[in-house]
């Protein structure tokens, strides 16, 4: 599977906080505004949406993050996933694809 651009941008943030700990506390503090100053495009969030930055580099500290829960009947799906479900791909996938959606309408831009 081919690494989206959006993946990409969000690999480079994650980099830059784990590099830069002014930059952490910065996106921590204003994740939009930090996130849009670094990649220079707007976020369209939706206005009822926030979006949060939790730092969790801590390594005596195990995080679990239950994500919202994906309607499904509501994502459209590339052939490539549909053919990925036709084939028999199990739940998780299914599930991964629609937070994978979500996240990216995240990180369009306008």
């Amino acid at each position: 599977m081919e690494i989206t651009q959006e993946q990409k941008v969000y690999a480079q943030i994650v980099q830059k906080a784990w590099d830069d700990s002014q930059f952490k506390k910065d996106l921590i503090a204003n994740p939009v505004g930090t996130i849009e100053q670094f990649t220079g495009n707007k976020i369209n969030l939706p206005g009822d949406q926030t979006l949060v930055v939790k730092d969790q580099t801590d390594e005596s500290i195990v995080y679990l993050n239950i994500p919202r829960k994906v309607n499904v009947d509501e994502l459209e799906l590339t052939d490539e996933q549909l053919e990925m479900v036709a084939g028999g791909t199990d739940v998780a996938l299914w599930t991964g694809i629609g937070i994978g959606l979500a996240l990216v309408s995240v990180f369009r831009e306008k």
